[in-house]
């Protein structure tokens, strides 16, 4: 199984974008995505300084479009799996078919200028806790008043909130651990965004967005999303939760990802992946920067991906468990039966409870992919429907 991952906010560097406008019509592209976006995404990707592109305003929108620009150049149908990290979730999004691409660039500006005006509220900031006992620095992180923004697996966890607490946390850092201060405007992924979350959720309710077409993974909990709203109600959440890239990994690992491409600006996630899938069995890893990636990265989709389905006639939809847990089928539901959008077809059992399963389309239920009482991971499929009733 391959995944393709969109990196989020600090992994921009000057000039990333060059080499991408020598293709055919991307320059095109770029100019009719600043119009959506609001920013010049031709010059932040070219021109501009690290400090320009350190603008929070300008550097979401640059992101996303920087994603989206180069999986254009890869057969994305034969892509297993998307996720992103924080404001990467947008372009994986849209390469899961949940967003049209203009609508996760118009949503990137907006959710880039909103926290901008959210960070200028109050002076907050974030720091990177490398090392050290989870627990420890958890608690240490409450202590000082602050918020965990960022779980990142690989012993890393970014702490964000008031200034003074960020300082208090750097003089009495946990045991065995490092702190580095980090350079961006606020406290991202915590309560202090709330004014931005509300300001993204009144433009994202006007979007009709489409169930995923592949798995794709969400920040808030590492579980696959079954529904498109569901998943933009997750983007607008995320604004104000904590991103749980260690959970994304955990379900990387459980659903036995071989292949793993870094969209640009690639290398932080890639890393991190790395550092946290290591051992036999690791996914071999293609950090996408320049077209001069491209062959790699088409080369490790080929060895890695699904193969396309040729049917001309039935559409097949596979549903998958939204959380870890073990799997209870409908009692009175068998093969070969109508299905219709919405309707429940069994439950995951979890430690908090039973979740609902539910058919996000209509159409037969051809094969159950799972049994009673089999243990699933999130973004497992569970259940093949076809056609349409």
């Amino acid at each position: 199984m391959l995944a393709v991952l969109s990196p989020g906010q600090g992994s921009q560097k000057p000039g990333f974008l060059t080499p991408w406008l020598d293709l055919t019509g991307t320059e095109a592209r770029l100019r009719w995505w600043s119009a959506l976006a609001g920013v010049d995404l031709v010059h932040l990707g070219t021109t501009a300084d690290a400090d320009e592109i350190k603008d929070t305003a300008r550097t979401q929108p640059l992101l996303v479009a920087a994603a989206l620009l180069a999986a254009e150049h890869l057969p994305m149908y034969d892509v297993s799996l998307t996720a992103g990290h924080s404001v990467g979730e947008l372009g994986a999004a849209a390469l899961a078919g949940v967003l049209p691409a203009e609508a996760a660039i118009t949503l990137a500006g907006v959710r880039g200028r909103e926290m901008a005006a959210a960070c200028a509220l109050e002076p907050t900031g974030m720091a990177a806790v490398l090392g050290g006992d989870q627990d420890e620095v958890l608690a240490a992180i409450a202590a000082h008043g602050l918020h965990p923004a960022n779980r990142n697996g690989a012993g890393q966890i970014v702490a964000a909130g008031a200034l003074d607490g960020l300082e208090k946390l750097a003089t009495e850092p946990p045991a065995k651990t490092r702190i580095i201060r980090l350079q961006v405007a606020g406290a991202f992924h915590t309560p202090y965004m709330a004014p931005a979350e509300a300001a993204l959720a009144a433009v994202a309710g006007g979007i009709t967005p489409a169930d995923p077409a592949r798995i794709l993974l969400s920040n808030l909990d590492g579980a696959a999303v079954n529904h498109g709203r569901d998943m933009v109600q997750r983007l607008v959440r995320q604004v104000t939760a904590p991103v749980r890239w260690d959970l994304c990994m955990r379900t990387l690992a459980d659903l036995g990802v071989t292949g793993v491409i870094e969209l640009p600006p690639a290398g932080t996630l890639a890393g991190l992946v790395k550092r946290e899938l290591k051992g036999p069995g690791a996914p071999e890893i293609v950090t996408l920067n320049t077209p001069d990636d491209l062959p790699a990265a088409r080369d490790l989709i080929a060895r890695h991906g699904m193969a396309p389905s040729h049917e001309p006639t039935i559409h097949f939809r596979v549903v998958v468990a939204p959380s870890a847990g073990t799997f209870t089928p409908a009692e009175t539901l068998a093969e070969g039966e109508t299905l219709r959008a919405g309707q429940v077809i069994g439950h995951v059992v979890t430690r908090q409870g039973p979740v609902e399963v539910t058919a996000h389309d209509s159409g037969v239920l051809t094969e159950w992919l799972a049994d009673h009482d089999d243990p699933v991971a999130p973004g497992q499929p569970l259940a093949r429907i076809g056609g349409h009733a």
